[in-house]
């Protein structure tokens, strides 16, 4: 016998029982209300199905999503992938839907079955958050898509970003060097919404020598143009790329968002593409901002002074 028949069973007795001794009795005796009593004792038609718990399902649901609420996802799914909901869900925002973008997931789930991902359990760590913009950037370097090439060259991009609004900045480049390295510390100079205080990397040889036992005393050139600007260098630990996480996430991000379609020629060619993207891409919100985009939290902070 299952647990629901059991309960069944025991308000049958229930019932039975305030027949003959009311309903005050029946309550003490079997310690609940008198409203539970009555409930049961008025809903029972001599049958045991009458005593099971019914669904408590409601029969409307006054918000849910509208059918052109729903036509509205399923086209600009269609449009742009499963792979990229969040700037789905910006492109929706501009045509005027106003659900949460939690609402908006667990829609495209339903209708597409979106398999869920476990997060693995880790336990956070303190970390001193910038307060301010160019307090300190993360610079990384990532290597182009061999598909993307037609003519089958090595291209890698530098990327910078920083830590407090997590603007962007991109630069492509067809070899690993720290004379790659300085140029693009240059144009990032060069081209500065606000000043840089610090940069951060990792331990590549486009950025240091510190794990050469030889060179380990000689600066390389981007290490050099560092500290003609005056701007503070730090290197993350060994073999702890998520110590640059920003960087690294926002790597991920151009490998669904650009280099997922990209079809470059040249350098020239890739450059060209390479700087529509980024003209575009500071405008995209993110969670971690509270769906703001990068410019909106510099603008904020500006405004602010």
């Amino acid at each position: 016998m299952d647990m629901v028949t059991q309960e069944a069973y025991h308000r049958q007795r229930m019932v039975e029982y305030c027949r003959g001794h009311g309903l005050t009795k029946t309550a003490i005796r079997y310690r609940t209300s008198r409203k539970t009593v009555n409930k049961w004792r008025s809903r029972y038609d001599g049958t045991l199905e009458s005593l099971k718990e019914r669904s408590r399902r409601p029969h409307s649901h006054p918000s849910q999503h509208t059918e052109e609420e729903l036509d509205m996802i399923r086209h600009h799914i269609r449009r742009s992938g499963r792979h990229d909901l969040l700037l789905t869900y910006q492109m929706l925002l501009a045509k005027g839907y106003s659900r949460h973008y939690g609402s908006f997931k667990r829609i495209v789930t339903r209708l597409y079955g979106v398999a869920k991902k476990k997060k693995a359990t880790k336990k956070p760590k303190p970390y001193q958050r910038a307060e301010y913009p160019g307090q300190k950037v993360q610079i990384d370097m990532k290597h182009v898509p061999s598909r993307c090439a037609a003519n089958g060259q090595r291209y890698y991009q530098f990327t910078a970003v920083d830590e407090c609004t997590r603007v962007a900045f991109r630069e492509m480049y067809d070899e690993k060097s720290t004379y790659s390295a300085q140029d693009f510390l240059m144009k990032l100079a060069a081209n500065p919404k606000f000043p840089i205080r610090e940069v951060q990397t990792d331990n590549g040889t486009e950025f240091t020598n510190s794990l050469w036992v030889i060179k380990a005393k000689h600066k390389t050139l981007f290490e050099q143009a560092l500290e003609d600007m005056d701007i503070l260098y730090h290197r993350i630990r060994i073999a702890t790329p998520r110590h640059n996480g920003k960087v690294e996430r926002q790597h991920r991000t151009d490998n669904e968002r650009f280099y997922r379609k990209l079809r470059m020629y040249n350098l020239a060619d890739g450059r060209k593409q390479l700087s529509v993207y980024q003209a575009k891409s500071n405008d995209h919100i993110k969670t971690c901002l509270n769906f703001r985009s990068p410019n909106q939290v510099l603008c904020d902070y500006l405004a602010g002074l």
